[in-house]
């Protein structure tokens, strides 16, 4: 049986030193203007910021995290992975 998801993408993200909170605050107020849900959090590790998106149209959601995400100011890098929109049940 196969189950389909809704276009879904994790962004981990590398920030300069002591810029989480502003990063974050900026990536809530870029979504927010975005049909677009998200989770954002801070995280302890090798990357900084962990960023959960979903939306119905996968289109836009690339576009968003390649033209605005991937390109805030104090992004050092990201890695990103788009979760398989169909998947069949283990």
């Amino acid at each position: 049986m196969k189950k389909l998801l809704v276009p879904a993408a994790y962004v981990l993200l590398n920030s300069d030193l002591g810029t989480d909170e502003s990063i974050i605050n900026e990536v809530k107020q870029i979504l927010s203007e975005e049909e677009i849900e998200y989770e954002v959090q801070g995280v302890y590790g090798v990357y900084d910021i962990v960023l959960k998106l979903s939306s119905n149209n996968a289109e836009k959601l690339r576009a968003v995290i390649t033209d605005k995400i991937r390109k805030i100011s104090k992004v050092q890098s990201t890695l990103t992975m788009m979760v398989i929109e169909e998947q069949e049940n283990l």
